[in-house]
Parts: C-alpha cells; sequence; structure tokens
C-alpha cells in the first residue's frame, strides 16, 4: 500500500513539476519576445488584398490581452476580441486596397448579440461597393444568420444546412430532489423569478412559458426580417418552408434563394479572382484581422482626449473581481481612477452578465452615481445584462441595447441547499444548542425554519424595492410603470427599448460614438479597462484560451458550465440575496 501512496505522490509532483516548468519557459519566452517585437511596426497592405474573416474561433467580448506571446507563436487569430473584428471590418471598408472579405462562419462561437454586430459592421463594408463571398462546410443557425449578409454564399455539397426557428429547455429537479435527499430551499419575489422554479417544480410554470415564449419570438421575429430582406425573400414565406420542411435537403436550399450554390472553397478562391480581373489561378492575396488592424495605429499619440471602455463580464460576486467575474473590488477602484482622470472624457461601460449579489450591484450602482458627477457614464449590453447586471446598468446617463441582447429580470430571490434527506439516508444527525432562538440562522442539514424564511423575505422584499427605485430614479419611470415590467420578467433588447428600460439601440461602436457626442469631442483614443495585473494566474488563463484549453474544460463537465462552476466556488453569506438572470437561457 505504501508503494502505491508513494508512487502517486512521485507522479503527482512530476506533474506539478513539469507544469511549473512549462509556465516559466513561457513567462521567459513572452518577456524575450516583449524585447524583440516592440514596438510593433505597422503593416502595409498590398493592393487587390482581402480580408479573410475566419469567426470559427473563440470570440470574446473584450480583445485578448495577448501581445508579444501571440506574435511568436502565431496566435494571433486564434482568438478574436467582438472590437478587433468591428475595427477591422471598418478599417477594411475604408481601405481602398481591401476589395473584400472572405468569410467563414459555420458555427460562429459568439452570442446572438454579438453576431448581429458583426453582422451590421458586415452590412456597413458592403455599402461602401465591397463584395463578400462565404464558404462554409455547414451553416449553423446563428453562422447563416450572419452569412445572410454576403453577395454569394457557398455551402459544401455534402455540408449541413441549419434553419429551424428557436428553442429553449429548461430542466426541472423536483423529483431529482426528492429521490437524492438535496434540495434547495427558496425564498423569492416576482411572478416570473424563475431562476429557482426548476427547484420547486416539475414542469414550467405558465408565467414562465409565456415569458421565454415571449422572448423567443421576439428574437426571431428580428433574425427572420433581417434574413429575409438580405436574401430577397418574403418573411411570410421563409416561415412557411420552416414550418412545412420544405428545406430539407440543400437542393431545396439551393431552389429557395437561401444560398447561392454549392460547391469548396477553391470555388470562392475563384470567384474572388474573378471579381479582382485575376487570372483564374492567381493567388488571393488573403490577409488577417491582426494584418489589418496592425496597418493603422489605434493610438494617436497626438490626441489628448480619451474615452475610457470599462468591460464587465460573467456572474456579479462579493470579492475582488477577475476578467470573468464581476465583483466591487477592481471595478470600483476602476472607475475610481476613472473619475480622476483628466484625460478621460466619457466612460463606456460594457456589461455582459446574468447578474448576481444584491449587496456586489449596488456597491457597483453607487460608484457609477459618484462618477458621474464628474463625467458622463454610458451601458453598452452585450448579450445580457439581467437583473444585477441591469440594477448596475440602471445607474448610467443613456443605455445601449441590441435587439438581440438580453435585459431586465427586475427580481430578487434566495436559495440555500438543504441535505438532510441526503444526511438522513448516509445516517448522519445533525443536533444543535443555541443560546438565542434561531441564533444557527441557515443550517444545510436542516430544512429552513420559518423565523429565517420571514427574515429572509423581509430581506428580498427591502432589496427588491431598492431595486425598482434604483430603476424608477434612473430610468424617469413611474412606480407603477417599473412594477409591471419587472417581477423577473426578462425582455429583449428590442422589448426593453419599446418600454423604457433602454435608451437606444445599437452596439458597442454606437455607444462610443454618442459618448463622443455627448462631451462634444470627434477626435480620441479609445483605452480599456480594467487593467488586471499579470501574475502566473492570469497569465496561464491568457494562454488556455488561445490554446482552447478553455473548451477542454467544458468538455470534461459537459453542461455543466465553467461559470456555474466559478459561482459555486465563490459562494458566501454575502452572496444569497440574488439577483439573477430568471433561467439559464439556452436558445437553440
Amino acid at each position: 500500500m505504501n508503494f502505491f501512496k508513494n508512487f502517486l505522490a512521485s507522479v503527482l509532483g512530476t506533474f506539478t513539476a513539469l507544469g511549473l516548468f512549462f509556465a516559466i519557459i513561457l513567462m521567459l519566452i513572452s518577456a524575450t519576445a516583449s524585447i524583440i517585437v516592440s514596438p510593433l511596426a505597422v503593416k502595409s497592405i498590398k493592393s487587390n488584398s482581402v480580408l479573410d474573416l475566419n469567426l470559427n474561433v473563440p470570440i470574446t467580448d473584450r480583445n485578448p490581452s495577448f501581445d508579444e506571446l501571440d506574435i511568436i507563436f502565431d496566435l494571433n487569430d486564434q482568438v478574436l476580441g467582438l472590437p478587433e473584428i468591428l475595427n477591422a471590418i471598418d478599417k477594411a471598408a475604408k481601405n481602398p486596397d481591401i476589395k473584400g472579405i472572405r468569410l467563414r462562419s459555420d458555427f460562429i462561437p459568439a452570442g446572438w448579440s454579438q453576431t448581429r454586430n458583426i453582422r451590421n459592421a458586415l452590412l456597413k463594408f458592403k455599402n461602401q461597393g465591397k463584395f463578400i463571398y462565404s464558404y462554409s462546410d455547414f451553416l449553423t443557425q446563428k453562422g447563416y444568420y450572419l452569412a445572410s449578409v454576403s453577395d454569394s454564399i457557398i455551402l459544401n455539397p455534402v455540408g449541413v444546412f441549419e434553419l429551424r426557428g428557436l428553442a429553449s429547455e429548461v430542466l426541472y429537479y423536483k423529483d431529482f430532489q426528492d429521490k437524492y435527499g438535496v434540495k434547495m430551499e427558496v425564498v423569492r419575489h416576482g411572478k416570473y423569478k424563475s431562476a429557482v422554479e426548476p427547484y420547486l417544480e416539475n414542469t414550467m410554470s405558465e408565467a414562465n412559458r409565456f415569458q421565454i415564449s415571449s422572448l423567443l419570438t421576439n428574437i426571431w421575429e428580428t433574425l427572420r426580417d433581417e434574413i429575409a430582406l438580405e436574401r430577397n425573400i418574403n418573411i411570410e414565406t421563409l416561415d412557411f418552408l420552416i414550418n412545412e420542411d420544405k428545406i430539407g435537403t440543400l437542393d431545396n436550399v439551393l431552389d429557395e434563394n437561401l444560398i447561392d450554390g454549392l460547391g469548396y472553397e477553391t470555388d470562392v478562391e475563384n470567384m474572388i479572382n474573378i471579381q479582382l480581373e485575376q487570372k483564374e489561378n492567381d493567388k488571393v492575396n488573403f490577409i488577417s484581422v491582426s494584418t489589418v488592424n496592425q496597418s493603422i495605429s489605434d493610438y494617436d499619440k497626438e490626441i489628448k482626449d480619451r474615452i475610457a471602455v470599462v468591460f464587465a463580464k460573467g456572474p456579479i460576486l462579493y470579492g475582488e473581481g477577475t476578467k470573468n467575474i464581476i465583483a466591487q473590488g477592481v471595478f470600483v477602484e476602476t472607475l475610481k481612477e476613472l473619475a480622476d482622470d483628466d484625460w478621460i472624457k466619457a466612460i463606456v461601460l460594457r456589461i455582459d452578465s446574468p447578474g448576481g449579489s444584491a449587496l456586489t450591484s449596488e456597491l457597483l450602482w453607487k460608484a457609477i452615481e459618484e462618477v458621474k458627477k464628474s463625467k458622463p457614464v454610458l451601458v453598452s449590453i452585450g448579450n445580457v445584462a439581467a437583473s444585477g447586471g441591469y440594477y448596475i446598468a440602471s445607474a448610467a446617463d443613456q443605455i445601449f441595447a441590441d435587439p438581440l441582447s438580453i435585459t431586465g429580470s427586475i427580481g430578487v430571490f434566495a436559495s440555500l441547499p438543504n441535505m438532510q434527506g441526503l444526511t438522513k439516508n448516509l445516517g448522519i444527525n445533525a443536533e444543535t444548542v443555541e443560546t438565542h432562538p434561531n441564533a444557527i440562522g441557515y443550517s444545510i442539514y436542516k430544512p429552513i425554519s420559518e423565523e429565517f424564511k420571514k427574515q429572509t423575505k423581509k430581506s428580498i422584499e427591502s432589496t427588491y424595492y431598492t431595486f425598482k427605485k434604483r430603476v424608477s430614479e434612473g430610468r424617469n419611470l413611474s412606480d407603477t410603470v417599473v412594477e409591471n415590467i419587472s417581477q423577473g420578467r426578462v425582455w429583449t433588447g428590442k422589448q426593453a427599448f419599446e418600454i423604457g428600460l433602454v435608451d437606444s439601440i445599437g452596439g458597442l461602436q454606437e455607444t462610443i460614438e454618442a459618448a463622443s457626442k455627448l462631451v462634444g469631442i470627434e477626435n480620441y483614443n479609445l483605452m480599456e479597462y480594467p487593467r488586471f495585473d499579470k501574475n502566473l494566474g492570469s497569465f496561464l488563463t491568457d494562454l488556455s484560451i488561445s490554446l482552447g484549453i478553455d473548451d477542454l474544460f467544458n468538455v470534461f463537465l459537459g453542461n455543466f458550465k465553467k461559470s456555474e462552476f466559478m459561482k459555486l466556488t465563490n459562494q458566501s453569506p454575502i452572496d444569497r440575496l440574488q439577483m439573477a438572470l430568471p433561467f439559464e437561457i439556452k436558445i437553440y
């Protein structure tokens, strides 16, 4: 037995040592690279160039924080940030040497709002009289929505085409809890606050079904109408084709004008050569996103005015905060620094969060209120800014959202695990000694007491009242109006605009432009925040994203998302009151 213990210890020690050695080597390479490649030279663009826009790679809301390392390992286009994609398309549209775009969007791994931002940028590109040709081995529904802006869509002859409408699936756990003796004790406010519904029921409530149906229908109408417009198809016809299963084969898809041809990547290259008036076998000068972005420097040293873009992504938790967790530590400090920086004229807060801790949301709301005393704050809602995410947004001077964004969910709940059934089955019994009634408060080994439930209910109602007050004052809406659009209900960006929860429809770029107009500056530099310290942990995280290791995490955990894992491991009593999205929205 000792032999095996020693053997396993040796193996573990060896792997640990190798991991640390590998990390140190990479950091040394990065440090060396910074000397070799800094500063980056501006790259020139040859005439008759074509932007090779391959979006079948991880896409983040913020540009990846790689610099020298990705140059050494040639990882520039392995992870793309939404701002750099939009920037490259805009620069390509203005550059006379770039004639068009070759697009790949088979399975674009971005959210619906991000995808629409890219699609709008491509439409502006086309309006400059330039071409977009799309090739795919297969087309997912989201990939096709993006590709539909193309002048020509070519699909592999044995590929797969997907256009079937939208659906969302919610799992319910009541029977599972009863069977295994682990349940969630729930206190909530708002009939639509259904984040906890799966713990209480086996089937979906009518209120929840109604809000999901409304959400999906509104999103689908936007997708359908925009696809129909670019493909010159009647919207009723598009719905008919899906409902009656008229596009079951690729020949059907071609006959119905949903795509332009069946072929291969070489066929698209030949089409591009013809468009460029080159010979059929001439080599097309394809250029990458990074090459286009390096053709013109984004930072002008002669310009002092700046607009800060603060990226807030992930669940809201109490603590310091990271690139994927919103917390008061680094974000409040960042906002204070920006308030005192005279060169920063306006702040754009980009939110992509399903919500979380009520306390942290309040701390961030207060920080924004303080910043507004010295300069304007505008919010750009990404894929989602719901519940706590919207709580934060409500403090802004202006809120922008995409029609496909998810927002609202004004409500509060508390969910606490109860393991009494499991421990009883295992023969474990917890006994309590208290100096006062309810001194223990909450224990995972016993059902919550009526007194504790009453106290929690009071806290929830108080927090809900404060939430509505923040929205009422921030959006200049009456208490009655806010109550009618609250109760935990989720809205699309388009719906939120119609009911007054957001001020304008637009993406990140439109929000930045609005900020510049608000402060009266035409020329400015964009600065990204927060700035996180570069340590071993953040270094390895960046590298794992670039190498796709993050995807392996999801493979091993299945449907148990990394964000959920992080929320569980960061739980604390401070985070018991939650302002979170009423269900995990998976739109298929």
